[in-house]
């Protein structure tokens, strides 16, 4: 689906972006590679949730695009979310409606960085099937409220044909000092469960969400890489490529849930879509290899 932008072509007026989200992770990686590919860029310095300061933004920069990198993910975790319902509402449900809604009434695209994590598997989609959850398939996953808030919001943004919904999982980048970096998460936990998923290369896919902003494309994207991978497949490769001592402990997700106050997502998504917009993106055990662990090597030979 194409949203007809107030500034046209990408080509008819040089690209600016303002991106929300400047001390997030993602925000800050899109704003590394504006700066590599030369694409003018802003900061957003208001607030999501208020929608003034979002207009003052806008009439300030005059952008060609919006991305959305902004939300409440919670510290350390999603479980934050629990507690903390009112402040999760007024950033991923009121701040997001907002900035779309603002971004429609000026005639501008908004690249909203989102979650997949709305899916679990079920009889219509078993773990190991290979059969992944479609963009317009309804989300059955609702064991943690951060997650209900995305679903909710994500239904309600179907109505915004200026939005492009992007569904990231279980991010991965080549920085694995990042806190926030999946493969960092699971290497520094106790222990870890051990399910298939599937997962966002950020390396590889936050370059194709800025040309997506190129192409003006709009509507829900599975922003994944194609296929899924286990921990213990990760884990493998780190410590073949990273650490030949590295070991890890398994449990179940009856056990992990003692130690947990929301369920986790656990899920394939399928990425047809995406993929034939860009043939050229790589099933995720071989983008990790090439954008993660050969860039970060330090055995020997893998």
């Amino acid at each position: 689906m194409g949203f007809e932008s107030s500034n046209g072509t990408a080509s008819a007026k040089p690209l600016k972006f303002l991106i929300y989200g400047r001390t997030g992770w993602i925000g800050g990686l899109l704003g590394k590679l504006c700066q590599s590919q030369g694409i003018d860029f802003t900061y957003g310095s208001g607030r999501l949730e208020n929608r003034p300061s979002l207009e003052a933004d806008i009439a300030t920069v005059n952008p060609t695009h919006v991305f959305n990198a902004a939300g409440v993910t919670g510290r350390p975790n999603v479980d934050w979310c629990e507690s903390h319902k009112v402040e999760t509402i007024r950033t991923n449900v009121v701040g997001t409606l907002s900035l779309a809604d603002v971004c429609r009434e000026k005639g501008l695209i908004l690249i909203n960085y989102a979650t997949g994590c709305i899916f679990e598997y079920d009889s219509s989609h078993p773990l190991g099937s290979g059969i992944g959850f479609k963009e317009e398939d309804t989300p059955n996953f609702i064991g943690s409220f951060y997650s209900k808030t995305k679903a909710m919001v994500e239904d309600l943004l179907k109505n915004y044909e200026n939005v492009c919904t992007l569904r990231v999982r279980m991010p991965i980048s080549s920085d694995l000092a990042n806190p926030r970096n999946f493969i960092t998460k699971i290497t520094r936990y106790e222990k870890v469960v051990n399910i298939p998923n599937s997962m966002t290369i950020l390396d590889e896919l936050l370059p194709i969400s800025i040309e997506m902003a190129k192409r003006n494309l709009t509507g829900i994207y599975n922003f994944t890489n194609p296929g899924v991978v286990s921990h213990n497949e990760i884990l493998e490769m780190y410590r073949d490529y990273i650490d030949p001592n590295f070991t890890w402990k398994n449990f179940t997700l009856e056990e992990q849930a003692k130690v947990i106050v929301a369920p986790r997502s656990n899920n394939e998504l399928e990425t047809a879509k995406l993929k034939q917009e860009f043939p050229e993106l790589l099933p995720i055990k071989e983008s990790l290899v090439r954008y993660v662990f050969k860039p970060n090597q330090k055995t020997a030979a893998a």
